[in-house]
């Protein structure tokens, strides 16, 4: 897709979503990978942007651009800015979407004190919800979204890092995250599996406290004749359906294994998975556990 004429591929990320899912640690982050970036800009000027990245021959080959949307019109712009983008431009560009839970993003307003910006008579909810009816559509076109609900500031970073500090952007990235289902179903979740039905380490009293990354948990998890017969279906689910997402543009696909809390079950198959599909050259798989340490504390 880059003009053979530059010298390195060109990136042009579009930073977006939801005002306070982390979006100023998302262009901290690039910044930290070389990107020019620039925060809040109208989303009328990308095409300029576009216009400099071909014109540089190779000497401006990574821009982030962080667009956040105060009104209509923005949308508007910013899906004809797009078009125009596919139409005269032959630089690749992908937006990076950042999301969270509406309780998480009241409570994140509540203890930084800001007033949210679509919030016309004070309360944070209001304002949340009008957005997210507003960004539905954008959301959809995003090649990668991440769910900061749960993430610290230094998760957060190391997924973007993680993403875009691949030396093949062709390669698919992969993420296999091990969830608990009575703490919510990840929101940036492409594949969910509900490996539920599968005997529980917890009800084992030498195996509650650990997890499924403990060898013996791990072993406990993989020993039963269901565990593999489930495991055989998935990979070949999988290694079928994978192929199929890169040849259709996708750059990166979440698979979201849930158990009961997320500790035992999910984390075992997760990090099984991690190995399996890690062994390929055409995706690079990254391996989390979001719920795993809940009930340490």
């Amino acid at each position: 897709m880059i003009d053979s004429g530059m010298t390195a591929k060109a990136q042009l990320v579009i930073i977006t979503g939801m005002s306070g899912a982390g979006k100023t640690i998302a262009v901290q982050s690039m910044e930290d990978l070389g990107f020019f970036c620039v925060d809040n800009l109208p989303p009328i000027l990308i095409p300029k942007f576009a216009e400099l990245i071909e014109q540089s021959n190779g000497k401006i080959g990574k821009v982030a651009l962080v667009i956040d949307l105060r009104g209509r019109e923005f949308f508007t712009a910013l899906a004809e800015s797009i078009a125009y983008l596919k139409e005269h431009y032959s630089i690749g560009f992908e937006i990076l979407f950042l999301d969270a839970t509406d309780s998480v993003l009241v409570q994140r307003y509540k203890e930084s004190r800001r007033r949210h910006p679509l919030a016309a008579n004070g309360m944070p909810l209001d304002g949340i919800r009008t957005e997210r009816r507003m960004l539905e559509d954008l959301k959809g076109w995003a090649s990668q979204v991440i769910d900061t609900s749960n993430l610290k500031p230094a998760q957060l970073k190391d997924r973007i890092i993680s993403r875009f500090v691949q030396a093949d952007m062709n390669a698919l990235s992969v993420n296999v995250t091990s969830f608990g289902f009575k703490y919510g179903i990840p929101i940036d979740a492409d594949l969910i599996y509900d490996v539920r039905f599968l005997p529980n380490p917890h009800y084992v009293d030498h195996l509650r406290p650990n997890t499924g990354q403990d060898p013996e948990v791990y072993d406990y998890v993989m020993k039963w004749p269901e565990t593999q017969t489930f495991l055989t279906k998935l990979l070949d689910m999988l290694q079928f359906l994978l192929p199929l997402y890169r040849k259709e543009g996708k750059s990166q696909i979440v698979i979201g294994i849930g158990c009961t809390g997320g500790k035992h079950r999910s984390v075992a198959i997760a990090e099984y998975l991690g190995r399996m599909l890690g062994s390929s050259d055409t995706e690079n798989v990254r391996v989390s556990h979001r719920d795993s340490d809940r009930d340490r504390h």
